[in-house]
């Protein structure tokens, strides 16, 4: 899978949020906000191709996960991936 090119990931205040640019213009019916995580996912993954694995494992890399919260990890990253796909943020 690949992020959808063109969507950029701003910092508001304290929330991190994906606009999609539209001929010159932002339209903000098509914002979406990410915690701090998942944002900091979206640049590492911009503009490559990944999987599942490759992105909790970018995250265990990142945070210190132990065996109790790798479960947890999985079905994050298998929600995050959900909301992608749900919201178009995907490459078809």
């Amino acid at each position: 899978m690949k992020l959808k090119e063109g969507l950029i990931v701003r910092k508001v205040g304290e929330d991190y949020v994906i606009v999609a640019p539209e001929q010159g213009m932002v339209d903000l019916s098509k914002v979406y906000s990410l915690n701090e995580t998942a944002a900091w996912l979206w640049e590492a993954l911009d503009g490559k191709d990944f999987q599942l694995n490759d992105m909790v494992e970018l995250v265990r890399s990142q945070y210190d996960v132990n065996e109790l919260t790798d479960i947890q990890l999985i079905s994050d990253m298998e929600e995050l991936v959900l909301f992608f796909r749900q919201n178009d943020l995907l490459e078809s």
